[in-house]
Order: structure tokens, then C-alpha cells, then sequence
């Protein structure tokens, strides 16, 4: 790569963003000096915390920007003698603004960043991101005229106009006052090629999750369709080594992959892998355009987006692959990315410790302390969302099974290769609260070596059965597609306070899992398998903690069978039903700490 003469500081406008957060750390890890301009110090101190928690070792610095301020930024163009570069990564990305707020957002930000940049004495590049559907306007047309804009604005959209004419001003700008500029044309944002980490959650993702959900009834566009994905990482290192390279100066670049299939295979590749029911019709963009909003879903601002349009894209290939920058295999990435968003539920949890994992060719969900050797396995019909704050006090990690919550498979039938597929590694501290209790002891008893102890919390097989009515499928599999979460609360916990805590459970139960809840409540009636997980309980050597709610007791006959073992200690948390993790968090958090501390002066036989 060309550096420029003397140190290199960066200057990165809208540095919070999903590319501003990827710039700042790919420049500094380039060795550049880096000031984030972010609109609060919060934001500054988000940043800050993002790159430090993905690897950067060396400090950043922070600005306030205020693009309604004469200097825009805390001192003006004097306190910034230094800076080589300027990137930027601002603006507003949202359909449905008026023309008024876009321009504002977007052409307004460019023509104060350049009266800025025109005062910096060492600035030798700036780096603009615009679009691929708006890239490569002539400045010439600038100033548009009054008539002009509003029927480009009409036409586009507000958003997509404010980005055309936010092109056309930033070149024009550029060449009236001698200032060396690059412009990057990125096509849809995907999020990081390793992890998939992405928080824009507009225009594609907006129809992934729709997929997801099972609320759509056809794909959108026919094998022309062409909407191009980059990951967010390929861009910013790309804007890394075109700012100080010579040969990008003046240039525009088109940077996407050419390899993303078609709209419709892209959603279907995303929707199977996601384990969705994907739509077999195929609607042609101009049939959606015909048709109401209130059917097909798609804002209108979108469908300019769906084209069979190229881009000219060699140039951004051969400085890319000048300066060793490898495109990432697009499908791989797609993966990586919908798992992030789907682990993340779409953006309504942004907990970090969030994942999918592979358990013995399972898509399994995982939230928790990964690798953590204390294990927790849910029960029915929540998920492992309302175990998370109890994980969280006693640094757990927590799956959904198979078939359940966020987790792909079939059910009980996948215990036996899942089990002690999940099992490999280190010993672990087994809890399983009501099925996840009888998947413990499965576990326990097939690879004994591998589970140094089991706490089972309200363990449906050593408790008074369900009632019948309870166990006929139809009937709960159709309650739990319609039940809402506070009606949940209700049915669970006797109160409506756990109402937030399901919500997520609700929308599995209404998205994927329902049947198969209904089907695992079925068999916790069979008298052969709770005899068989009780015989199983019997055989496993290790410490037993059960844990059960003064509201949902043990059986009076297992109870006075477990209190002759060695092995098995008894706890009751006062109030609590079958549903502690709901109710009583904070007592059952600590019954679980105090567990984990006496194994280390506790042994038992049998």
C-alpha cells in the first residue's frame, strides 16, 4: 500500500455507524492515527468500547460533530492541522423521510464537511460513501434546479434523491476547490464476513425476517433480479488503502459482489438456511409495483432496488486485488450474517453473547458465556431467552433443544447423537429445568464421564402427570400458535409480570415450534418414560441437586425415595411454581452459585 508523507490521521464522519464502527477499526489496525466525529460522547464512548472489545489495542480519539455548528466539529478546522484524510460515512439511511429531512441529512452534511475539509492544511484525500444506484453523477448538473429536484425526488424517492444529488454536489465541491477525492459506491451492506455482526436492519434484513417469520406469501423479482450484497469489512478495508493511494484519486468505484445470485435465490438460500418455510411463487417487480403496499409489503422507496441492472465493477476488482483485499464467498457470508440477525431476533435483543452453534450437524442456539462447563437446558414451552438472566449471574451458557426456541432439528428424536455431541469438550455442570431436566439426565446416563453434576429444577418426571386434556396435541399445539404473552404469564406464573420476559417464547411458538411443544408435552405423560428417566436418575453417581417451587412439588413417593440418596440434595424456593427462572430469578441464581461451590469440598457414591 502507498502511505502518505508523515504520520496518517484520520478523520471519520458518522464513525458510530455499521461502517463508521468497521473504518475506525480497520484504520487503526493500518497503523493510522484515528479521530471518530460522533454526535455525543456516549456515542464517542461506544465506539471506543466497539473497538477495544474487537481487538484494538491502541486508543482512538473522539470529536463532537455538529453539522448545524459553523465549524461542525469542537474547534473548527484549526484544531485538526494534522489530518491526511477525511471519510465520510454519514448521513441517514431510512425510507420514508420527506425531501426536506433527506436533503438536510444527506446533501446538507456533504456541503458543510467540504467548506470544513477546504480550511485543513495537510488534508491530501477524501473519502465519500455514496451508492451503487446513485454513483457516478455528473457534477456539471450542479446546482439543480428547483424544477429539476423535485421531479428526481418525486421520481426516487427521498432517500435515493438525496443521495444522487449528495453525489453530484461532493465531486462538484471537490474539483471548485482543489480538494483529492475518492467516492466508494458500496451496494447493500451484509454485516462482517467472520461473524456476521450487523445492527442495519432496513431493506434486506426487513424481508429476511419477514422470511423468517413466515409472513410472506411470494419472493420478490424473477431470475433478473439483481440486488447485489458486500460485507461491511471488505468495504472498510477497501476505504482504508483508497485513501492513501494515489491511483484512487479522483476515481469512483463500484464495490459489490457480482457473484450474488439472483434477489429470489438469495432469499431462498437464506430462508432454507434459516430453516424457514420459503415461498415457492416469484413475483416480477413490476407486478409489485402494480400492487398495494398493504399486500406485498415493500415500501415503495425499495423497489428501485430491485433491477436487473449491472454496475461497472472492474476497477474496484483490480485495485482490490492491487492491494490484497480477497472478496469473501458471498453465500458463506449471507450465512453468517442472517444467523447474526436471527440469533439477535432481528434487532430486539443486541446482547453480544448471542450465537448459533453446530451441535452433531444441528443448527443449535446458544446464549450465554461460551465454553462456559455450567450448562443450562430449558423447558417447555419457553425458551433459552428467559434463562438469560439467571445465566448471566452464574456465568452460564444456555441452548435451545432440538426442535425448540431458536434451534433447528426434530425434537426428542435427536437426543441421541445431539446429546453427547454437546457434550464434547470438558466436563460439564448439567441443569435442566422440566424436559430439559429429562434431556439432562439422558445426557447423564449416556456419557456419565462427561457431566460432573446435575441440578434439575422442576423435573416433570418426579411430579405429579399433567392432566390429560393438557396432553391432547391438536388442542395445545393450536392455543400455543394463538397465546399471547401476557395470557402466557398468566398461564405460566399466575401474574402478568413475566409478560416481557415471553415475548420471544410467543413469537417461536407462533414462528416454528409450537407442534412440536405440543408433542414433547404429550410424552411427559408416558409412564414408561418417566420410569425410564427415573431408573436413569437412579444410575447416575455424581452430585443431584433438585430444585423445585413450594407451588409445583415433587411427588410425595419420589420425594421420599430421593431424601434416602446420598447423592441427592432437595431445595425448595419458597412461592415459586414451575417456572423459577420467571419468578424467582435472584434465589435461584444464588441456589445454583451455592452448588457450584460445594462440588469442590462435596464428593458422592453410591
Amino acid at each position: 500500500m502507498t502511505t502518505p508523507e508523515g504520520p496518517r490521521h484520520a478523520l471519520v464522519f458518522g464513525a458510530s455507524g455499521l461502517v463508521g464502527r468497521h473504518l475506525v477499526l480497520a484504520l487503526a489496525q493500518a497503523g493510522a492515527n484515528v479521530t471518530a466525529a460522533v454526535r455525543t460522547a456516549e456515542s464517542g464512548a461506544r465506539v471506543e468500547r466497539w473497538v477495544r472489545e474487537h481487538g484494538l489495542a491502541r486508543s482512538i480519539n473522539t470529536t463532537i460533530v455538529d453539522f448545524e455548528s459553523p465549524g461542525i466539529v469542537t474547534g473548527g478546522p484549526s484544531a485538526f492541522p494534522d489530518v491526511t484524510e477525511i471519510h465520510n460515512c454519514a448521513g441517514t439511511y431510512r425510507f420514508g423521510m420527506t425531501a426536506h429531512e433527506a436533503r438536510s441529512a444527506n446533501v446538507g452534511i456533504v456541503e458543510k464537511l467540504m467548506d470544513f475539509a477546504g480550511h485543513l492544511p495537510k488534508l491530501q484525500r477524501v473519502v465519500h460513501v455514496s451508492g451503487y444506484r446513485v454513483g457516478g453523477q455528473d457534477p456539471t448538473t450542479i446546482p439543480w434546479s428547483e424544477d429539476y429536484r423535485a421531479a428526481a425526488y418525486k421520481e426516487l424517492g427521498a432517500y435515493e434523491a438525496s443521495k444522487v444529488e449528495s453525489d453530484a454536489i461532493f465531486q462538484a465541491l471537490a474539483m471548485e476547490r482543489g480538494i483529492p477525492w475518492t467516492v466508494v459506491n458500496p451496494s447493500s451492506l451484509i454485516g462482517d464476513s467472520v461473524t456476521g455482526e450487523s445492527d442495519q436492519l432496513i431493506g434486506l434484513p426487513t424481508t429476511i425476517e419477514q422470511i423468517w417469520e413466515g409472513s410472506v406469501a411470494a419472493l420478490p423479482g424473477d431470475q433478473t433480479t439483481f440486488l447485489p450484497v458486500v460485507t461491511v469489512d471488505y468495504l472498510a478495508a477497501f476505504m482504508t488503502a483508497a485513501a492513501v493511494d494515489p491511483a484512487a484519486a479522483g476515481k469512483a468505484y463500484w464495490i459489490l459482489d457480482d457473484a450474488t445470485p439472483p434477489l429470489a435465490d438469495l432469499l431462498t438460500h437464506v430462508g432454507r438456511h434459516l430453516g424457514a418455510k420459503v415461498p415457492r411463487l416469484r413475483l416480477p417487480v413490476g407486478v409489485i409495483r402494480r400492487l398495494p403496499e398493504r399486500i406485498t409489503k415493500a415500501d415503495p422507496e425499495t423497489l428501485t432496488f430491485m433491477s436487473s441492472d449491472r454496475y461497472p465493477t472492474h476497477s474496484a476488482i483490480d485495485f482490490a486485488d492491487k492491494h490484497g483485499i480477497r472478496m469473501p464467498d458471498v453465500l458463506l457470508s449471507v450465512e453468517r450474517w442472517a444467523d447474526y440477525l436471527a440469533a439477535h431476533r432481528f434487532g430486539a435483543i443486541m446482547a453480544e453473547d448471542r450465537r448459533f452453534v453446530d451441535v452433531g450437524g444441528i443448527r443449535t442456539f446458544e446464549l450465554g458465556v461460551a465454553g462456559s462447563n455450567r450448562l443450562v437446558l430449558p423447558g417447555l414451552p419457553v425458551n433459552a431467552d428467559t434463562w438469560a438472566g439467571v445465566a448471566a449471574d452464574i456465568g452460564a451458557r444456555i441452548v435451545d433443544l432440538p426442535g425448540l426456541g431458536l434451534s433447528g432439528g426434530a425434537g426428542i428424536q435427536d437426543w441421541e447423537g445431539w446429546l453427547p455431541a454437546l457434550l464434547e469438550g470438558e466436563p460439564v455442570d448439567l441443569i435442566g429445568h422440566s424436559i430439559g431436566a429429562a434431556a439432562a439426565v439422558v445426557a447423564a446416563d449416556r456419557v456419565p464421564a462427561k457431566v460432573t453434576s446435575l441440578t434439575l429444577i422442576a423435573p416433570f418426571f418426579l411430579q405429579r402427570a399433567t392432566p390429560a386434556l393438557s396432553r391432547f396435541r391438536p388442542l395445545v399445539s393450536s392455543y400455543l400458535r394463538r397465546v399471547g404473552p401476557a395470557r402466557l404469564s398468566r398461564q405460566l406464573t399466575g401474574t402478568d409480570a413475566s409478560t416481557d420476559a415471553l415475548r420471544s417464547s410467543v413469537a417461536d411458538l407462533k414462528r416454528s415450534s409450537a407442534t412440536r411443544v405440543a408433542q414433547h408435552l404429550a410424552l411427559t405423560g408416558s409412564k414408561q418414560w418417566r420410569s425410564e428417566l427415573q431408573d436413569a436418575l437412579g444410575r447416575f453417581s455424581g452430585q443431584v441437586r433438585i430444585i423445585t417451587g413450594s407451588e409445583d412439588p415433587l411427588a410425595a413417593d419420589a420425594a421420599g425415595q430421593l431424601k434416602s440418596l446420598p447423592n441427592v440434595e432437595l431445595v425448595v424456593v419458597p412461592g415459586a411454581g414451575h417456572h423459577p427462572q420467571l419468578t424467582h430469578g435472584d434465589a435461584l441464581a444464588s441456589h445454583l452459585k451455592n452448588h457450584s461451590r460445594e462440588q469442590g469440598t462435596r464428593s458422592y457414591s453410591r
